[in-house]
């Protein structure tokens, strides 16, 4: 097996960028990079709010912790953990819109996401219950490796408990931190704290009064009288910048990235978890997605590409692939990026095998797979597959696996499980995606010759013939047909032939389809009225 530690220590790749900053988290004698004291593992973290289920974002930032994980690793050899840490504790502050009994729900607000009854017919006791072992189902599915960590569970336990007192101690310095943020109503009712009401059970956005910070007690008004309250094994929770700070306290936490719409909440979280007498953990701020029009990816509007939607069209892998990429850069989240996403993916798999490795810790495929990339190719791309689905109409599994053996004699789902899983992803992007929009128009003009040209060219070649010898001959016709320019040629075929305004390299998607086949296009596009 390679050993990736020397070439880790230069790489520009953004993993191992940063998993340099955490060698510099801990340093021995004259600056050295040093592992964690005690020989504790470096923990990362990940976090997710219950209240919802998980989504493409959830993967995102499981996927990417763990790509710095691995690099960390590689790097070092030290030991590490990941912990996916669920906001559990959380009030409950607004029914979702795709959940059943709502009206039940709305009778719970306020209340704890632990203490909302579950509106879902399963097992679990609590919403939040239900949403963490969607989390956990959803995490385990695509092999994470990781530690499930609930906030209730940790309040609830006193694990909590020290630096609950802690953040009572600095209670004002805190205060002076978080007050200038906050607009003037806002700060009329700010406490870092949120009692949980011991006649409501709501968590309460009260101001608090610390009465003795090692005992825990606080003081607040609760339906109009004064009351005294123990904060520790979970008669509070924080507020979330507090809280955030406060985990980093308590779990010793050394890195955790996030979006940069929680830009100034990190900065304000940092500072809190300063006046703890810790650190902010090292991490990335990473640039959100976009969706075909520009505009922000939002649950509320319903305009992202969830996670399912991904993997009906394309592979686990091609989204990781995708993910990996440029982390600091917005970049666009929609079903018109996924097969270019898939074929990229298959084209750096297949070069990293000849790469030094210097050249593989760059490769995302590297990180995809931590260095385990699969050794096998596919023999037609993801591009072509989907035109190949789309000039068959509804050709079946075992039709299309009868055009690819034409192409590739040796193609089966058993040689090529990878291919196979492309081309269910193929025919139902076409299905829902291409054919509603294909239109096959009819040739005009120098259009007419040279098609009628390509199909004589093609009725002298071989039913196999090599695809380069077929784009030879497309190229020529398009040079001496008359066209402006070849661009104008291709876009003709494409439009006449596949109803499309973009598509193959020619010669490769004749070669697959067969040249009699391509024949009985021409001439339903010459006959066309």
């Amino acid at each position: 097996m390679t050993d990736y530690r020397e070439a880790a220590e230069n790489s520009k790749a953004w993993p191992f960028e940063e998993a340099r900053k955490l060698l510099k988290r801990y340093r021995g004698e004259r600056g050295a990079p040093a592992p964690k004291p005690g020989g504790e593992p470096m923990l990362f973290e990940t976090g997710y709010g219950p209240s919802g289920l998980p989504h493409i974002g959830t993967f995102n930032e499981v996927l990417r912790t763990t790509m710095v994980r691995h690099a960390y690793e590689t790097l070092t050899g030290n030991p590490t953990r990941l912990i996916a840490f669920s906001d559990d504790m959380d009030g409950f502050r607004k029914v979702p819109t795709n959940v059943p009994n709502q009206d039940m729900l709305a009778e719970h607000l306020h209340k704890p996401l632990t203490q909302v009854p579950n509106p879902f017919e399963t097992e679990h006791e609590s919403f939040a219950a239900h949403n963490n072992a969607m989390l956990r189902e959803f995490l385990d599915r695509f092999g994470f490796d990781y530690e499930f960590v609930s906030s209730t569970e940790k309040y609830q336990s006193g694990a909590f408990d020290e630096t609950l007192k802690l953040v009572l101690a600095r209670n004002q310095q805190i205060l002076d931190i978080m007050l200038p943020t906050l607009g003037k109503e806002r700060q009329a009712t700010y406490s870092p704290v949120l009692p949980i009401s011991p006649k409501t059970g709501h968590v309460l956005q009260v101001p608090v009064e610390v009465v003795d910070a090692e005992a825990g007690i606080v003081r607040f008004e609760d339906q109009g009288e004064m009351i005294e309250h123990n904060i520790l094994s979970g008669g509070a929770k924080l507020q979330w910048k507090v809280d955030w700070a406060m985990r980093w306290t308590a779990l010793g936490v050394d890195y955790e990235m996030y979006g940069k719409d929680l830009t100034e909440s990190g900065i304000q979280s940092g500072k809190i978890a300063k006046v703890l007498g810790t650190r902010k953990p090292e991490g990335l701020i990473y640039e959100m997605f976009l969706d075909e029009k520009g505009e922000k990816i939002s649950k509320s509007k319903g305009n992202g590409l969830s996670l399912d939607e991904w993997l009906r069209y394309g592979s686990e892998n091609s989204l990781a692939f995708y993910i990996f990429r440029e982390p600091k850069s917005a970049k666009q989240l929609h079903l018109g990026v996924i097969p270019r996403a898939v074929d990229e993916y298959f084209q750096f798999r297949a070069s990293w095998h000849e790469q030094e490795p210097d050249k593989q810790l760059g490769n995302p495929v590297h990180h995809v797979h931590n260095g385990n990339v699969p050794k096998d190719t596919i023999p037609v791309t993801f591009g072509l597959l989907l035109n190949l689905v789309g000039v068959m109409g509804d050709a079946d599994r075992d039709q299309i696996w009868g055009y690819l053996r034409q192409y590739a004699p040796d193609a089966t789902a058993e040689r090529y499980p990878d291919l196979d899983e492309l081309i269910g992803n193929a025919m139902a992007y076409h299905k829902d995606f291409i054919a509603p929009t294909l239109h096959r128009r009819k040739p005009e003009g120098v259009e007419v010759a040279a098609l009628e040209r390509l199909d004589q060219e093609l009725a002298g070649l071989a039913e196999h013939a090599a695809a380069e010898d077929i784009q030879t001959i497309i190229y020529t016709i398009g040079k001496e047909g008359g066209f402006d320019n070849l661009r104008d040629w291709f876009k003709s075929l494409y439009e006449t032939l596949l109803g499309s305004s973009q598509g193959p390299r020619m010669g490769s998607f004749i070669a697959l389809y067969g040249v009699q086949n391509t024949r009985a296009l021409i001439a339903d596009a010459l006959s066309s009225e």
